[in-house]
């Protein structure tokens, strides 16, 4: 299938590496990008066709597939113009900056007849998959809570370009959230309410990062939020999400059972370390991984949307469940806001099962 990649910045590398060497069956026709170099840096560097604008994608018929890689602001936008062209649709994280954006671009690729897919695929990697098997083999019992933590200094130390962080549609919740809110909807299923607290410890950031070290960033939304997750399966989770810690000892995630505990790695990478403590063993003790994807295997959910497109199934990162993620995220900042607890009305999917003994590379559903 043809993929078109509309922007070329910081995550697309990844991105292009995977799409054009580790999976089969998809052909990277054409990049964007509103700085051209950068597309075509993109084009030489994977041997890319095509270098369009996005307009010229949009109305591509050798188009079939649009990957949307620009940042936040953008997302709803070039994704609805994706959609009304008739092409499928996979988009970084989030879905969009407001849940009634989501709920229209999910309600349009349905009337359209088009697949719309989104980030974070982190949760299909060897990690997350490995702790949700050991769930549903009841390894530790029925989950009754957990907490998760990401905690940091913020990211004008590293990043390139780090101003949109500090701006709506950024922070620490819509930045990292859907990585750590689809893992956790993932091992634990729908979340029903949430309660939270919000602020920012600083009103302006300096950039320490090459080629902007010395610029001031407005800090305009809030760089430090701690919620409580209700699940419908009963479960509580605390979670902190924060640009404004600068070293911690706590974990990324854990989740607590009646019969024992499990250490989940970042949800951020595919793979990492998963322990599992029990009644019969209280040491946490290292468990094998279910799948080869430990590695940074972005573009994993894409490529299912592509399979799932041709085996006319749901899609595993589907656009419902980042709605979903979209409309928890949103919910923590009205409650920290009004000061109460909100409902999430939004209903996630279930989530396809991928044969994790199919060959590396090669997507398939159990």
């Amino acid at each position: 299938m043809n993929v078109a990649i509309i922007g070329c910045g910081n995550i697309s590398d990844i991105y292009l590496k995977n799409l054009t060497s580790l999976f089969k069956g998809v052909n990277v026709y054409a990049v964007a990008d509103l700085d051209a170099q950068k597309a075509e840096n993109a084009q030489k560097n994977y041997g890319v066709e095509k270098v369009l604008t996005a307009e010229e994608i949009f109305s591509d018929k050798n188009v079939q597939f649009v990957l949307n890689l620009t940042t936040p602001p953008y997302h709803y936008t070039i994704c609805k113009q994706a959609i009304e062209a008739g092409k499928h649709v996979y988009v970084e994280k989030p879905l969009s900056l407001k849940y009634e954006q989501g709920k229209e671009l999910v309600r349009l690729a349905k009337e359209k007849g088009v697949y719309l897919g989104c980030a974070p695929d982190t949760f299909l990697g060897a990690g997350i998959q490995t702790c949700k098997k050991l769930i549903a083999e009841s390894k530790i019992g029925k989950p009754i809570g957990g907490v998760a933590f990401m905690m940091c200094p913020g990211h004008e130390s590293w990043h390139p370009a780090p101003d949109f962080y500090y701006k709506e549609g950024g922070g620490p919740l819509f930045d990292m959230g859907p990585y750590y809110i689809t893992a956790l909807v993932a091992l634990l299923g729908k979340i029903d309410s949430v309660v939270a607290f919000s602020g920012k410890g600083f009103e302006e950031r300096t950039i320490t990062s090459q080629p902007n070290y010395g610029k001031k960033i407005k800090v305009e939304v809030d760089t430090h939020t701690a919620a409580l997750l209700k699940f419908s399966s009963g479960a509580t989770v605390s979670m902190t999400m924060s640009f404004d810690v600068l070293a911690h000892t706590l974990p990324c995630i854990e989740i607590y059972g009646t019969n024992g505990s499990i250490k989940v790695p970042d949800p951020n990478i595919f793979g990492g370390k998963v322990e599992v403590a029990t009644r019969e063993n209280l040491n946490h003790v290292e468990v094998e991984m279910v799948s080869e994807y430990s590695m940074n295997s972005r573009g994993l959910g894409l490529v299912d949307t592509i399979r799932a497109v041709e085996e006319k199934r749901l899609n595993c990162a589907s656009g419902e469940l980042a709605l979903h993620v979209l409309e928890v995220m949103e919910s923590i900042y009205v409650s920290a806001r009004e000061g109460r607890a909100v409902a999430i009305e939004s209903e996630p999917p279930i989530i396809p099962e991928l044969d994790w003994s199919a060959p590396l590379g090669e997507i398939k559903t159990l």
